[in-house]
């Protein structure tokens, strides 16, 4: 293979901006007004976590239209001017108004939770009645705003978040093709990693990932059927939770799959994932997967508090999450921190059956795909949108459009299925949940008598290719087993290869939720592997990042 030679580089990054301007299809009308600029004296948010903005807000040195407003100001300059890193689909034309009667609230003396006036970002799958539109990435759906809002956006309403605005995401929550680009959407265009700037955002939660790590928001909500969360927390260096399936809701967000889907909290700190599942987590009627949500759920953040990793039982899987000699090499630093904080390691633990469900998994997720996107469609009540065949209808109709860079061979697959009384689906998901869950995790769990496993989450980012795609045979994950099984997983940084980070998983068994965030904040307190990105432009030839001219 020919190396670019560093000299070239400069030429380079301004070619990525101008695929960046041609890729992405912006709104004019997407940023708000502003009409109350930051004063002259610095205001520098970065790395705040939503405790700190809320003492500020406490103590009467921000109000959370300023804290609102910086935000607004450094999306414009971070996502939209400057590196250009289209993780931000639109900007909520009303937070500022929101941080306003936030504020008020305040000064009334009415404080409804740790979140109250603090900025959040949705992914834009995640539906709110307001005028945000919910695109899922796609023109399909990019003018018709959904008549209510999605069970976690109006739980974090009422708890006096201001939805700060959408993030992009993989088209269809990379659902159409088998040869997509992470983080690409027809809406959106594609969304860059901000640590090196022509590599991967990962999918499909891409825009939440970047959007946090480059602190354009104090937190975000992603979507997971498996590894939308987890993937692009540990490639954009943050946090991220997949939870229990059915501790939160999946009202309102455009689905894959029922058996695997849920939304968690993206973050830069493992307490601030906590205070946000403090606030999403719980029971539906309008969800039936949640019916036990309000009995096991907990009080996440207080649980923080005594959170140690002395003489807890960790058992290492080495077979998942990458392999090759510097992710080894990260996973041994890993190994180190925990055995200094008191952990008794397990090393290595085999985890029973893994990939042996990975065809039925690929069964169940068309079966559902189809069946569930259907439900969703018609509930939107979206006059030309009322299946997926009409989804399938419609890009090829807009194919300059939407079909220029990749097909959607997935969505054709899954349109040839029947519905879920098939044999063919219900044997998949029975032997798929048996497999990952009970003769998988729960098996090692119980063998070893651990509290949790631990895995590298991913390899680290590889470079953006809209011709070919995402280069999945370098994407080493551990996020499969968890994800079939439904059980509760979480990746916190842990480390970098020239400049790219990598993150680490613990995962446990259903409704461990509040274990593996307790595990996961003691690790984070003592191996500290966060640090914000630069947003260089690329890798050169000797591994060096190389800075933006």
């Amino acid at each position: 293979m020919r190396h670019r030679d560093p000299k070239d580089w400069p030429a380079i990054w301004l070619i990525l901006l101008a695929i960046a301007a041609c890729d992405r299809a912006p709104d004019p009308g997407s940023r708000p007004e502003v009409a109350d600029a930051p004063a002259a004296v610095a205001l520098d948010l970065s790395e705040f976590d939503i405790q700190a903005l809320q003492q500020k807000m406490q103590d009467g040195s921000l109000t959370s239209r300023r804290i609102t407003q910086w935000y607004v100001d450094r999306i414009t300059e971070i996502d939209d001017a400057g590196p250009t890193l289209n993780s931000v689909i639109a900007v909520n034309p009303d937070a500022l108004t929101s941080a306003d009667a936030l504020d008020a609230e305040r000064r009334a003396g009415k404080v409804r939770s740790p979140l109250h006036g603090i900025p959040i970002l949705l992914k834009d799958n995640i539906d709110t009645a307001d005028r945000q539109l919910t695109t899922a990435g796609s023109l399909a759906l990019n003018s018709v705003p959904a008549r209510r809002d999605a069970e976690i956006t109006r739980r974090l309403r009422e708890a006096g978040a201001v939805i700060l605005g959408k993030t992009n995401l993989s088209e269809w929550a990379n659902f159409r093709s088998n040869r997509s680009s992470s983080g690409w959407s027809a809406v959106g265009g594609q969304t860059r990693n901000p640590y090196v700037l022509d590599r991967s955002p990962c999918g499909s939660s891409s825009g939440s990932g970047a959007a946090i790590a480059a602190n354009l928001a104090a937190a975000a909500i992603g979507t997971e059927t498996d590894g939308s969360i987890v993937c692009p927390a540990s490639i954009n260096g943050i946090v991220g939770l997949k939870p229990t399936l059915g501790l939160v809701s999946r009202q309102g967000i455009v689905p894959i799959a029922h058996s695997q889907d849920t939304a968690g909290p993206m973050t830069r700190t493992v307490a601030d994932a906590a205070i946000m599942l403090d606030v999403i987590a719980g029971s539906d009627a309008d969800d039936p997967a949640t019916t036990e949500a309000d009995r096991r759920r907990a009080h996440y953040r207080d649980a923080l508090e005594q959170a140690s990793l002395q003489g807890r039982r960790i058992g290492i899987v080495r077979s998942i999450g990458g392999d090759d000699d510097r992710g080894k090499a990260i996973l041994e630093t890993v190994i180190q921190t925990l055995r200094a904080q008191g952990a008794d390691v397990i090393d290595p633990v085999v985890l029973p059956h893994n990939g042996e469900y990975d065809k039925d998994e690929g069964t169940v997720l068309a079966y559902e795909f189809k069946s569930d996107l259907g439900h969703y469609l018609q509930r939107r009540e979206v006059a030309s949108l009322q299946s997926l065949s009409d989804v399938i209808a419609f890009n090829e109709r807009e194919a300059e459009r939407e079909l220029n860079w990749f097909g959607q061979e997935r969505m054709s697959e899954a349109q040839s299925k029947g519905d879920l009384n098939s044999p063919e689906y219900r044997a998949a998901l029975k032997r798929a949940k048996r497999l990952s869950g009970p003769e998988g995790i729960d098996a090692a769990l119980k063998k070893h008598k651990l509290d949790a496993l631990v895995a590298l989450t991913q390899s680290p980012a590889w470079p953006i290719d809209l011709i070919n795609g995402d280069s999945w045979a370098a994407g080493f994950s551990s996020s499969t087993p968890a994800a079939v099984a439904g059980y509760p997983s979480i990746t916190v940084p842990a480390g970098f290869v020239h400049g790219l980070p990598m993150g680490i998983s613990f995962f446990a068994g259903a409704w461990q939720d509040v274990q593996v965030l307790a595990l996961a904040h003691a690790f984070e307190r003592a191996h500290a592997a966060r640090r914000p990105p630069r947003f260089v432009s690329s890798i050169g030839y000797h591994g060096e990042a190389q800075a933006r001219p």
